[in-house]
C-alpha cells in the first residue's frame, strides 16, 4: 500500500491523461450505443413499411409505392373529384340562364363565392401535370385542396340558390326577369333568325351592368342563337303559302 502511495506521489501527473482516456472511452461507447439504437429504430421502421407494402425510409416514396394508399388509382380518384367540381362550376359560368337565376355564383364580391374561387386556384395549382408522379406529401396536399374546393363550392352554390337575386334592387330584378324571358326567345328554334338576334341583343342590354358574362359564356350563347332552324324531313311537301 505504501509503495502504491509513493508511486502515486511521484507520478501524480499521469492522472490527467488517464482521466482523458477514460472519458474518451466512455464517450465512444455511448456514441456506439446511440448509433446502434438509431440503426435498430430505422430497421424497425423499414420493417413496418415493408409489411404495409411501402418503400424503405431511405428513398422518397413515389405515389405508386407509398403506404397510405398513395397509388396511381388514388391520384385518378382525386383528379376525378377535381374535374367534377369544375364541371359543376362551368355549368354556371357557361350557362347565361343559370347566371341570371343565381347571379351570386359569378359575383366575386360575395364572401362564399370569393372563398370558392380561392379554393379553386389552390387546387388547380397543386394538381400534378400530366405524366407527373407526385410524392406522398404532394398527393396529400392536393387531396386536401380538392376537399376544400368541394366544400367551398357546395357552400357557395347553396348560398347562391338561397339568395338568388336578393342583392339587386326591385328595378334590377325586373331587368333580370326580362332578360330571362328574352333569353328563351333567343335560343328558341321555333323563332326566326331575326327574332333570335333581336332577343339576344335585348338580353345583353338588360344584363349590362348587372351580371358579368365571360367570353366563353357569350360565345356559347351566340352559338345557340345562330343555330340553324330545323329543316323539313326529306319528301315532306313545303307548307302552302298564306
Amino acid at each position: 500500500m505504501n509503495e502504491l502511495l509513493q508511486f502515486a506521489g511521484h507520478y501524480w501527473w499521469l492522472v490527467f491523461p488517464l482521466f482523458g482516456m477514460t472519458m474518451g472511452a466512455i464517450g465512444t461507447v455511448n456514441k456506439q450505443r446511440e448509433l446502434s439504437a438509431r440503426r435498430r429504430h430505422r430497421e424497425q421502421l423499414e420493417l413496418l413499411r415493408a409489411q404495409s407494402g411501402g418503400a424503405p425510409a431511405s428513398a422518397p416514396a413515389p405515389i405508386a409505392a407509398a403506404a397510405a394508399d398513395p397509388t396511381a388509382d388514388e391520384l385518378a380518384r382525386v383528379e376525378a373529384r377535381h374535374d367534377d367540381v369544375t364541371h359543376r362550376w362551368l355549368e354556371y359560368e357557361l350557362d347565361v340562364s343559370k347566371l341570371i337565376s343565381y347571379p351570386a355564383m359569378s359575383d366575386g364580391r360575395q364572401p362564399l363565392t370569393a372563398a370558392f374561387l380561392r379554393a379553386k386556384k389552390v387546387a388547380d395549382n397543386l394538381r400534378p401535370t400530366r405524366g407527373e408522379t407526385p410524392t406522398l406529401e404532394r398527393l396529400t396536399q392536393y387531396r386536401d385542396a380538392v376537399t376544400d374546393y368541394e366544400v367551398a363550392f357546395e357552400l357557395a352554390e347553396r348560398d347562391a340558390r338561397r339568395v338568388k337575386a336578393a342583392a339587386f334592387t326591385p328595378e334590377e330584378r325586373k331587368r333580370l326577369e326580362t332578360a330571362q324571358q328574352l333569353l328563351g326567345v333567343a335560343v328558341d328554334q321555333a323563332a326566326t333568325p331575326n327574332e333570335r338576334q333581336v332577343a339576344y341583343r335585348r338580353v345583353r342590354q338588360e344584363l349590362d351592368g348587372l351580371i358579368w358574362l365571360s367570353d366563353e359564356a357569350v360565345e356559347n350563347l351566340e352559338k345557340k342563337v345562330a343555330r340553324e332552324l330545323p329543316r323539313p324531313a326529306s319528301g315532306t311537301p313545303p307548307e302552302p303559302a298564306v
